[in-house]
């Protein structure tokens, strides 16, 4: 094989950020598991939780899912008690979306683990290589806006 056109999946940069993010994932998960949430669940708890945020376009935009995956999720979590949509007086058609006491308490809980998972890879990096990772990291993503079935 001619080494000059092969394709190297090892050297790849697919690869490398897919295996990061796989390992950040699976601990992420597995912390998650244990408070009844998915990364997705996760994500909206804190866009909700935590940024304020109560328009599912909004959540959805700022976790960058579809509205499809989004209606999804808010549907799922309602039913789990985690957060509760309320149809706005004036305009039926808009909905508000905020955390239920249970919601909170998972979200209070969930943001250590959360936490402690990030600290294990960035600990990894001195402060300098950390802030040119996520640098470099948003210059690949640029231009990239189209919002995933899910993460």
């Amino acid at each position: 094989m001619d080494s000059d056109t092969s394709y190297r999946l090892h050297d790849s940069l697919g690869y490398q950020l897919s295996m990061a993010a796989r390992v950040q994932e699976r601990r992420l998960d597995e912390g998650l598991r244990q408070l009844g949430l998915t990364r997705m669940s996760w994500c909206v708890l804190l866009a909700v939780g935590s940024e304020g945020l109560e328009q599912p376009s909004l959540i959805a935009e700022f976790v960058g899912i579809d509205r499809t995956a989004t209606s999804r999720i808010l549907r799922t979590m309602e039913g789990a008690g985690l957060i509760a949509r309320m149809s706005e007086s004036v305009d039926r058609r808009k909905t508000s979306v905020s955390l239920t006491a249970r919601g909170k308490d998972v979200l209070d809980k969930g943001v250590p683990l959360a936490v402690d998972n990030n600290q294990i890879m960035s600990a990894r990096l001195t402060g300098d290589e950390f802030t040119e990772l996520s640098r470099l990291l948003q210059k690949v993503r640029a231009g990239e806006d189209t919002p995933l079935s899910g993460i």
